[in-house]
């Protein structure tokens, strides 16, 4: 999950009223957790999960990432793919890696399963154990990767060995595509979502779709994310000519940037809703514990310029990120010496695009509501993030969906989400492949450390996976 330049992947468009409503009321159909159907490739998914957590795969000098590109091309080989159906590609100091089980009729666009290798930095002497040795304990695979994403990457190359040692034989292709700088400048999963451009559908299995339940460790609810905000950064910039503070001039570069930032603060962008959050919105509606915020759903829901219904979901943190595109003002910087009058004054403003705006649109609405020429604001996000329309509510995607999900986990509801931004998805939305957040795994929020300290996935997700690929693949390849 891309959080070193995207800031947060992933944060999960439930509010945390929404999980304890669902846990509160819901009643679920017994989920098929001790099942072990598979022994063969649950023991693989845990021997190459710990084969990968162990290769320190971060950016920089040292990177193992062609390593663990490396781990998953033998695992393939041993399992019947040839050496001509693997790519791996060295890329600055990294690699990606594309696997292709060719589907009998080579017309159809392939489906692709999308993940990274790689993984942000960990310092040993901050963990309880080495981030880089994996260790089993209490149900846990502990280590860098683990949730994020070894640990799933894993899982689904596991679970196409699996289709294949099984005998099926698909009609479209399956490509299995991990990037290897999704944490950093996403530059491989650039080039990779170009190269599957004719692809029919893409299954993004970077980090867990599913809440378990704190008390029960059953699961509560599954989402599939369907599209993301676009992550941009503007720098507001005010010079002067500066001079000395005993003699003060009417113009001060720190004053213009604080009166633009006080505008900004103030701004409010446009409500907007589409049909996955509208879906979204519409579950959470039903599910919230506070009246006065469920009220403000349903009342957005039918009129989103409704001005009650905006001032609660705006003060709301779990809800004001789902409305509309939000920008804030994280950092700050001015002046040279206390005594002189500063002669440049910058500020960061983080913004969260709702899908169908550009960057530059954005920047010049911005300029709007600063007022002042005075005030430059350009466009400092660089080439990782990139605008995405929303991925269809594809009718073959959600049934396959939710049938692979009722054969893994039980009868659990499933809810559409739009993240915050940023995953390799957005790559492919961006090229008009519809690229769906679509993990197998579950895991309570009290375990949730990626990019934390101690990271950890809990091991029943194993054989619940491999029955969900199984499934979800063998419906959506075989017409």
């Amino acid at each position: 999950m891309h959080h070193s330049i995207l800031a947060q992947k992933l944060a999960r468009s439930f509010a945390r009223p929404l999980v304890l409503a669902m846990l509160a009321s819901a009643s679920f159909g017994a989920a098929p957790l001790g099942a072990k159907d598979h022994p063969e490739a649950a023991a693989q998914v845990l021997d190459l999960s710990k084969q990968a957590i162990a290769m320190r795969s971060v950016r920089g000098e040292g990177n193992q990432t062609i390593k663990v590109a490396e781990l998953f091309r033998d695992a393939l080989l041993k399992a019947g793919w040839s050496e001509d159906d693997i790519e791996i590609v060295p890329f600055d100091d990294t690699a990606y890696f594309i696997a292709t089980w060719k589907g009998s009729d080579p017309s159809l666009g392939p489906v692709v399963i999308s993940a990274h290798m790689d993984v942000v930095e960990a310092k040993p002497a901050d963990w309880e154990r080495d981030p880089f040795t994996p260790v089993v304990e209490n149900g846990y695979l502990f280590g860098r990767g683990a949730s994020d994403t070894k640990f799933d990457a894993a899982l689904a190359l596991s679970s196409v060995i699996e289709l294949r040692r099984q005998g099926y034989k698909p009609r479209r292709s399956i490509v299995i595509a991990y990037s290897g700088d999704e944490e950093t400048t996403m530059a491989t999963s650039k080039v990779i979502a170009e190269k599957l451009k004719g692809a029919s559908i893409v299954l993004n299995v970077d980090g867990s779709s599913g809440r378990l339940s704190e008390e029960t460790n059953q699961p509560m609810f599954w989402s599939w994310q369907g599209a993301e905000k676009t992550y941009v950064d503007y720098q507001l910039e005010v010079t002067n000519p500066g001079g000395h503070s005993s003699a003060p001039r009417p113009d001060n570069a720190i004053v213009q940037l604080s009166t633009a930032l006080e505008k900004i603060g103030a701004y409010h962008f446009a409500p907007e809703v589409n049909d996955i959050t509208r879906a979204a919105l519409k579950v959470q509606a039903e599910q919230e514990g506070d009246p006065a915020v469920a009220a403000a759903l349903t009342a957005f829901l039918a009129n989103k310029d409704d001005p009650a219904a905006l001032a609660v979901l705006r003060a709301n943190y779990g809800y004001v990120g789902q409305i509309g595109t939000t920008c804030v003002v994280t950092m700050v910087e001015g002046g040279h010496a206390q005594n002189a009058l500063p002669q440049r004054a910058t500020a960061n403003v983080n913004c969260r695009v709702f899908p169908g705006h550009s960057r530059e649109e954005i920047r010049q609405e911005l300029a709007g509501v600063v007022g002042d020429p005075q005030v430059t604001i350009t466009d400092v996000t660089g080439d990782a993030s990139t605008e995405s329309p929303a991925s269809p509510m594809d009718p073959a995607f959600l049934k396959a969906a939710s049938k692979a999900v009722k054969a893994a986990w039980g009868d659990v509801p499933i809810v559409p989400s739009q993240s915050s931004g940023a995953s390799d998805s957005m790559w492919y939305r961006a090229l008009g492949v519809p690229s769906y957040g679509a993990s197998a795994t579950m895991m309570k929020e009290s375990d949730e450390f990626s990019h934390g300290l101690n990271e950890r996935m809990p091991l029943l997700n194993i054989e619940p996976g491999i029955t969900f690929y199984l499934s979800i693949l063998k419906d959506l390849t075989a017409k």
